[in-house]
């Protein structure tokens, strides 16, 4: 019997594209028992994608994806409004921003309800920082959520000056919006997806996408970078991307038979993806605050439980590498790394900050 983390990766296997398929090995039961899996991990648009050319589209379960791609369709055109407001208030002010994710990855799918509108994540010099967050926080961006970076933790071995310079404009609506080259856009959501333990399938649909879209000048030897631990972190989402959801591999020589991924990171995501809710995440799904405990001990104990770090956060966490040794190290060095900010009372640096 599947696992429902294999169900997902059944649906989802090749959604991304403009004709993904009509066989599809699943029973109405199992679409059944996914679905609001699916639906709240923000993969609803394209699981109905999926599903639209099979038996199952007439499913009460596929009409429910169906409504969320509607809706995520009727939601991708005010947000890309919001990002060409976004990109206007900030040229106003003097600052010019890259976009990450979101629209940058979305403007590629086949249908713009394919993929859910989020937040609006920029990044900026650090020169340029104070200014953009005056921007941020005036009324007239009241209503653009933008999630605003000096730094970026995915790309902290490039140089800002070097992104920009390989950063290219594509045209959003009357707004031409600056987004990352193809390679460090790849890398980016690569380790994204690896940072955050790759708990949302969504974001390894991004991935295939972007595999199998790369133009035919794509640099493997800019995109992996020069940081061992890095490449090795790139190809984990490569392998997973292919494994998992069969995404094509425009030049499969980057792959070594030494680089390939052992089988408990794909196992791993495939168990996150049976809960893949933010609430679920740390840290909301930690209780209290660590030093609430200190005056009432009461569920400390099951609240330490929830702390104990995915191994695939852990790994990048400690600036680690995907290998078949154990991870307990990794997952203990990132305990005790936290356990020391918090006896030394540094709190948790924000990303949207210059420093983080």
């Amino acid at each position: 019997m599947s696992t429902p983390g294999r169900l997902i990766a059944t649906v989802l296997n090749g959604a991304w594209r403009e004709s993904p398929g009509a066989d599809l090995p699943l029973s109405a039961a199992d679409l059944d028992q996914v679905t609001p899996l699916i639906y709240n991990s923000g993969a609803a648009g394209l699981a109905w994608w999926r599903l639209r050319h099979t038996l199952l589209r007439e499913s009460h379960s596929a009409e429910l994806l169906h409504q969320a791609f509607r809706l995520q369709a009727l939601f991708a055109k005010t947000h890309e409004n919001k990002v060409q407001k976004s990109f206007r208030l900030f040229r106003q002010a003097g600052v010019e921003p890259i976009l990450n994710k979101g629209w940058a990855v979305g403007r590629l799918y086949p249908d713009a309800g394919l993929r859910p509108s989020g937040d609006i994540d920029l990044f900026v010099k650090r020169q340029d920082f104070a200014a953009a967050r005056e921007v941020v926080s005036s009324e007239a961006a009241r209503d653009c959520w933008v999630d605003l970076h000096a730094r970026v933790f995915e790309l902290a071995d490039r140089e800002p000056d070097d992104l920009f310079a390989r950063s290219e404009l594509h045209q959003c609506g009357d707004e031409k919006v600056r987004i990352l080259c193809p390679e460090d856009h790849f890398a980016l959501l690569a380790i994204h997806l690896l940072k955050h333990g790759a708990w949302r399938p969504l974001w390894l649909c991004d991935l295939g996408l972007l595999l199998e879209s790369m133009p035919e000048s794509f640099d493997w030897k800019l995109c992996l970078g020069k940081n061992n631990h890095r490449r090795n972190w790139i190809l984990a989402a490569v392998n997973l991307a292919h494994s998992l959801l069969g995404a094509q591999i425009p030049d499969e020589g980057i792959i070594s038979g030494a680089e390939r991924i052992p089988s408990w990171v794909a196992g791993r995501v495939l168990k996150e993806w049976e809960t893949p809710f933010s609430i679920n995440q740390p840290p909301m799904n930690y209780r209290a605050p660590m030093r609430s405990y200190l005056r009432r001990p009461s569920g400390m104990l099951r609240d330490l439980v929830r702390r104990w770090p995915n191994p695939i956060l852990a790994t990048v966490s400690a600036n680690g590498r995907f290998s078949r040794l154990p991870r307990i190290t990794y997952q203990l060095g990132d305990v005790a790394t936290r356990a020391m900010k918090f006896l030394s009372g540094v709190p948790k640096t924000s990303t949207s900050e210059p420093d983080d």
